[in-house]
């Protein structure tokens, strides 16, 4: 694990982008990319986009056709296009898209460092189906555990949208050093209650922070995409679970948040959450 004070950077400085994106793909990559450039004009080095951004969000129905959509790690022009930006602006860019790897499929994020170097992939562990998010139908399970990058601005750990309603995902992610815990997101109204999910779902990543004593961003799209209205309500909250900074429903743009390393170490060491911790006691939690 690295040591904040040895990094060329003491501040942790994170941004959330949220935008429409029922677009083309072309339009949806060049909104975005011009979001990240006004992050990167704000400070910001680290810089969440939301999940599944190249397109609308296709998983609202079962429809075979879609799969041709999907693109590999290798030869990915938008890949391409972050690895660009990521060397231009020095900036760290969590890539989300919809992979394909042989015959398997899966809903993925490529961390880009700073620099432009690809430092490896996550593929979502929870899988959602139900109304309106029928994602089981597309992705496979990711089988590799969660992940940490160290990259040149601070230590990641990313989670994607359905894993961030889950304690575990964040704590294991907190537990392999991570400084700052990132969401890419596709959510909004539930099409077949109604309900609006967005203060709950804002909650549980505000625990995550709590509880783990570190900060969360988390970034979701908006507009208007038939069954679904997505929300909104990006935002990133500091180790208390104060919300430093949040976009609105419906609001498009770019929210930015900047944290002393030095000082989120010392907090995290501090509350003892990890030194109290019983992993002895924890066996019920590998049950299926």
């Amino acid at each position: 694990m690295s040591d904040p004070t040895s990094s060329p950077s003491s501040t942790l400085a994170v941004a959330v982008v949220q935008c429409p994106l029922g677009g083309s793909r072309d339009e949806n990559v060049e909104r975005v990319c011009g979001h990240i450039r006004e992050a990167a004009a704000q400070g910001a080095r680290i810089i969440i986009t939301p999940e599944l951004f190249e397109g609308p969000y296709f998983p609202r129905v079962q429809d075979e056709a879609l799969f041709a959509e999907a693109r590999p790690l290798e030869g990915n022009p938008t890949l391409a296009r972050f690895v660009a930006l990521a060397e231009e602006l020095d900036v760290v860019l969590p890539y989300s898209w919809f992979e394909r790897a042989g015959q398997s499929y899966f809903n993925t994020v490529a961390v880009v460092d700073a620099g432009g170097e690809v430092l490896g992939t996550y593929r979502k562990a929870h899988i959602p189906d139900g109304p309106g998010y029928q994602e089981k139908y597309y992705f496979r399970p990711g089988l590799g555990g969660f992940r940490v990058w160290s990259t040149r601005h601070g230590r990641l750990g990313v989670g994607i949208c359905w894993d961030q309603w889950f304690p575990e995902c964040a704590r294991a992610m907190a537990l392999k050093g991570a400084e700052v815990l990132a969401y890419p997101t596709a959510i909004g109204s539930e099409p077949k209650s109604g309900e609006d999910t967005r203060e709950p779902w804002q909650r549980a990543m505000i625990g995550h922070a709590v509880c783990n004593s570190i900060p969360v961003a988390a970034s979701n799209r908006i507009g208007d995409e038939g069954a679904i209205v997505f929300y909104g309500g990006s935002f990133i909250a500091d180790p208390r679970g104060d919300k430093l900074v949040e976009l609105a429903p419906g609001e498009e743009g770019v929210v930015t948040a900047r944290f002393d390393r030095r000082a989120l170490a010392t907090r995290r060491a501090s509350w003892g959450f990890f030194r109290d911790r019983r992993p002895d006691l924890y066996d019920d939690l590998l049950a299926p």
